[in-house]
């Protein structure tokens, strides 16, 4: 049993030291760089500020052309919406977001750009939002 543990330690220990003493690299908000160069959003969520839905329809997200088409109910309250991106494993997004964002300019849409887990490559998308029409 004495053996055991004296094992299972040093085991433990080595283990321990492989891990502190490899470095692996960070970028400046502390996230893993990996050789992953895929770079794109695969879904987008705008919610209200009840944390529901507030799009109409699946929106339309173009790789190729980097935008994003949602169209939003009548009536929504563009000045406080919480954008949600799923990106690329590994991707991160800029600007981040920490809270509500105002969409109620309609003629300039929000830009976002993706950067991959490389950090090599970098993919703007612009997220454009049309009110549905009053019923």
């Amino acid at each position: 049993m004495k053996k055991y543990l004296i094992t299972s330690f040093a085991i433990l220990l080595v283990a321990f030291v492989f891990v502190r003493c490899n470095k692996f690299p960070i970028d400046e908000d502390g996230l893993l760089i990996t050789d992953r160069a895929q770079c794109y959003v695969s879904n987008f969520e705008l919610l209200g500020s009840d944390f529901q839905t507030v799009r109409t329809q699946a929106p339309v997200i173009d790789t190729t052309a980097l935008t994003i088409n949602t169209t939003v109910f009548y009536g929504t309250d563009l000045k406080n919406l919480y954008p949600q991106f799923s990106l690329v494993t590994d991707a991160k997004l800029d600007p981040k977001i920490v809270g509500k964002v105002d969409f109620s300019d309609l003629t300039n849409p929000k830009k976002y750009t993706v950067i991959s887990g490389n950090r090599q490559v970098k993919k703007t998308y612009t997220v454009y939002i049309t009110v549905q029409p009053k019923p």
